[in-house]
């Protein structure tokens, strides 16, 4: 794969790292925290350009080992969210199975062409196999293993989510490639830093077993629901090794994804062979780039509505027609997202657990979490944003 490819899929855009930097620059020079355990000081600056300098290289060590994701984002038992994680026994939970409890995954990574991924299920798992030029993904709840023929575009190795998704049409549920890791945390964290987040160096943890510093991103902007952002970083390899996202007047982590075991060594060969089971359902399918990589995902979200604001004050206003302010009385909708979510029982449960609130703006209800905020207009729009109500209301009246 050409460098130029590499960098796209894992570096920091070049102008989100000199925003960064501009905010770091625009205080004094910050040392790092002595403390347990005892790595060699830098300084805000200098971490976030060797990461950067990593990130852009587009190599990652060979490697092995388990990440946890931990969601408490406080959001209430929804009406029609139910069964939303798929039915018993499934590996491929829905995305929004992802926003409460603890979720793992587990990786072999031994260059751009031979890793495997696996998402564990309670009586199943969901893996991607790639070994050279074949790419497996392979539903044990389904029995049925799909192999992937790639766009020449596209290229291996793990962007961050499962670095393959299934095209349309194909089985795969969509559970595996929505499971966030420590890199593509990392890369939406500190695009989302800019002038309004004043940048630190946090005291050093360990994580996996390994020394790591700790970037800490601290909004400015009032209206915010996060308290922080903190990065951890290998001491030696300075690749992330975990994210955790806290909100204002919460003593833990809303939201963390971490390694909780990690060995930097060459995974056995035969992690990345596969052959599908007697019996199983074989298919052909077509793997695409992540979600937030596609050109069209980029269109499709202009289409879908507009941001008001910038930075951490952001808030994404959106109609909705047809699901909100839309539907007549007795009237059925099926309107499923693209991954098999029933968008209209997911917006009636939000109503459902949502408070009657009115204002200069008009009338809806609003649903609060720890960390989001989310108005739904009797006129059929849609307004959220990690901000806190004030700023959704200040944001429906433009």
């Amino acid at each position: 794969m050409a460098k130029r490819a590499r960098a796209v899929r894992w570096g920091v855009p070049v102008a989100a790292v000199a925003v960064v930097a501009a905010a770091v620059g625009t205080g004094p020079v910050i040392a790092a925290v002595r403390s347990e355990p005892s790595l060699p000081d830098r300084t805000a600056e200098q971490l976030l350009a060797e990461v950067a300098r990593t990130w852009q290289n587009g190599r990652m060590p060979q490697m092995s080992g388990t990440i946890v994701e931990t969601a408490s984002l406080g959001l209430p038992a929804l009406p029609g969210m139910s069964g939303l994680s798929g039915p018993p026994g499934s590996s491929g939970a829905s995305p929004l199975s992802l926003l409460s409890g603890s979720h793992q995954l587990k990786i072999w990574y031994a260059g751009e062409n031979r890793f495997r991924l696996m998402l564990p299920g309670e009586m199943s798992e969901t893996d991607v196999i790639a070994n050279g030029g074949t790419v497996w993904m392979w539903d044990s709840a389904a029995n049925t293993a799909t192999r992937l023929t790639a766009p020449a575009a596209t290229g291996g190795g793990p962007d961050g989510a499962f670095p393959m998704r299934p095209g349309p049409g194909s089985p795969m549920r969509p559970g595996a490639s929505s499971f966030a890791t420590p890199e593509q945390a990392a890369r939406q964290a500190l695009n989302a830093a800019g002038t309004d987040t004043a940048i630190s160096v946090g005291e050093n943890v360990t994580v996996a077993g390994r020394a790591a510093y700790q970037i800490v991103l601290t909004p400015k902007a009032a209206d915010s629901l996060i308290k922080d952002i903190r990065v951890a970083l290998d001491g030696e390899k300075l690749m992330p090794l975990r994210v955790q996202v806290h909100a204002k007047g919460a003593a833990e982590p809303v939201f963390e994804v971490g390694f909780e075991s990690l060995s930097f060594t060459a995974p056995a060969p035969e992690n990345f062979s596969f052959t599908p089971p007697h019996g199983a359902k074989v298919e052909q399918g077509t793997a695409a780039p992540p979600a937030g990589h596609r050109p069209e995902a980029v269109a499709e979200a202009h289409d879908r509505g507009r941001v008001v604001g910038s930075g951490w004050d952001s808030v994404l206003v959106t109609s909705l027609p047809g699901v909100t302010g839309q539907k007549q009385d007795g009237q059925k909708q099926d309107d499923k997202g693209r991954d098999g979510v029933d968008i209209a029982a997911l917006l009636d449960g939000v109503k459902a657990a949502a408070t009657p609130v009115s204002g200069q703006w008009g009338s809806g209800r609003l649903l609060r979490t720890k960390v989001v905020s989310i108005l739904i207009t009797d006129d059929g729009r849609l307004l959220a944003g990690a901000v806190t109500p004030e700023a959704l209301y200040r944001a429906a009246v433009r």
